[in-house]
């Protein structure tokens, strides 16, 4: 049995709060499906105190807003998007296309298609979120998307030259000043402005989730990236302030972002503790980063190696940092998780801002079903058949013709009928009557 050192909040406040963002999206939404570029102005206004007379650069203002920022910044903006980038190269090479022959003359084919038009939501508000350009629009370039449409909230009404910067380097097509809700309302259904896209990638707050949870359907997302969640993982040999300091790395992020320590050690979990209580007080971020912890945050002390895995996957979070004495152990023993980051050399933070794999991740129990962002979620997997022998083409004519009919679909039995006829000259009782 786990003993729970720090509890978060009960799931019943959460919920409660969760009632209240959907039924504020599902408004927004509708107002945006009804009145189009006025909706979206009046909650950009609202929200965000910006009202330009376009909300989409143009490409000078683009080039203008890319030489005002520092050469140093420019040049760690390319370097990490090439690491993005080699990564998803590799991930697309890994996804074969094939034609394989599995009778004579019958051909069945795989290719990958990409989506046609990819929507990039770059979160903002507070932080000049980069990196999330690199995820969301390096990837889709390489998955080949002819065309991205990057949408990025201003930051206390003010342009977020570096964010702008890295939407440019990663190859948006079209850069958007537009955020929350009404961005990505107004990219999944349209207005007089912006033409639709087909899928929606990229993280955000709670509101930014719920409404690609709402539109999903009408149009793909890449998953449900709701705020952001780390799970240290650690035994006695691990330090607590290394503990502290990863847990308030991802505290940062929001208020409602989840920190949790699992540990065998109660001595580590007791000093981790400690160790957060030091540290929050000088935070510049503790605004977000304290009442994530207050709220959020959980500590449990497990009597093993093998419980601390068991509890860790029941988790199933976004982020899991593994501090023991062998952290490789994890890939053999977790199967519900978004990354790993493993041993005290790999922080949640590489992932987050220069590694190169994807840091938009599955969040509040996803990890169950589906991974992360990655060059896949913007390809299509489709098939194709052809049969061109004549002997094939009789025998699946007749084979289609009794399977269909035992399941009671005729209609399908009579277009396998016809191809045994043409191929090998069988009746057609059905057509003869």
């Amino acid at each position: 049995m786990a003993e729970i050192l720090k509890h978060a909040v009960p799931k019943a406040e959460v919920a409660a709060s969760l009632d209240q963002v959907r039924e504020t999206v599902a408004g927004v939404i509708a107002d945006v499906r009804e009145r189009g570029d006025a909706a979206v102005r009046e909650y950009s206004e609202k929200f965000d105190n910006w009202s330009p007379g376009s909300f989409r650069l143009s490409t000078e203002e683009v080039e203008k807003i890319v030489a005002s920022v520092p050469q140093q910044v420019i040049d760690d903006i390319t370097f990490v998007q090439e690491q993005v980038r080699h990564f998803a190269r590799h991930q697309l090479d890994s996804m074969g296309e094939f034609e394989v022959e599995t009778l004579p003359g019958v051909r069945l084919g795989q290719k990958h298609i990409p989506v046609q038009a990819a929507g990039a939501y770059i979160p903002g508000g507070r932080y000049p979120l980069t990196a999330s350009a690199h995820m969301t629009i390096v990837t889709a370039k390489v998955a080949g998307v002819p065309r991205v449409v990057a949408c990025t909230p201003p930051i206390h009404g003010e342009i977020p030259a570096a964010t702008v910067a890295a939407m440019h380097l990663a190859g948006a097509d079209e850069i958007w000043l537009l955020g929350g809700v009404q961005a990505v309302a107004a990219m999944a259904v349209g207005t007089a402005t912006m033409e639709p896209v087909n899928l929606i990638a990229g993280p955000g707050n709670a509101y930014v989730a719920e409404a690609k949870r709402q539109l999903f359907g009408e149009i793909g997302i890449d998953l449900f990236a709701g705020p952001t969640e780390i799970l240290v993982l650690a035994d006695d040999q691990a330090d607590p302030f290394v503990c502290a300091v990863d847990l308030l790395s991802q505290a940062e992020h929001g208020p409602d972002s989840p920190a949790v320590l699992i540990t065998t050690s109660r001595e580590v979990a007791g000093q981790t503790i400690a160790e957060v209580e030091r540290i929050l007080p000088g935070m510049p971020t503790r605004d977000y980063a304290e009442p994530a912890w207050r709220h959020h945050g959980q500590v449990h002390v497990v009597g093993s190696v093998d419980e601390l895995y068991e509890l860790a996957d029941a988790f199933a979070f976004e982020h899991v940092e593994v501090l023991t004495a062998e952290p490789r152990l994890a890939l053999e023993r977790m199967t519900q998780y978004g990354a790993l980051f493993l041993g005290e050399g790999t922080c949640v933070s590489f992932g987050d801002k220069v590694i190169g794999t994807n840091h938009v991740l599955p969040t509040r129990g996803a990890a169950r079903y589906t991974g992360g962002l990655w060059v896949g979620k913007y390809l299509k997997t489709v098939t194709y058949q052809e049969v061109t022998d004549t002997a094939s083409q009789a025998l699946l004519g007749r084979l289609c013709g009794r399977a269909s009919r035992v399941e009671l679909f005729e209609g399908h039995a009579r277009s396998g009928d016809v191809r045994a006829a043409r191929a090998a000259g069988d009746a057609l009782p059905w057509h003869e009557a």
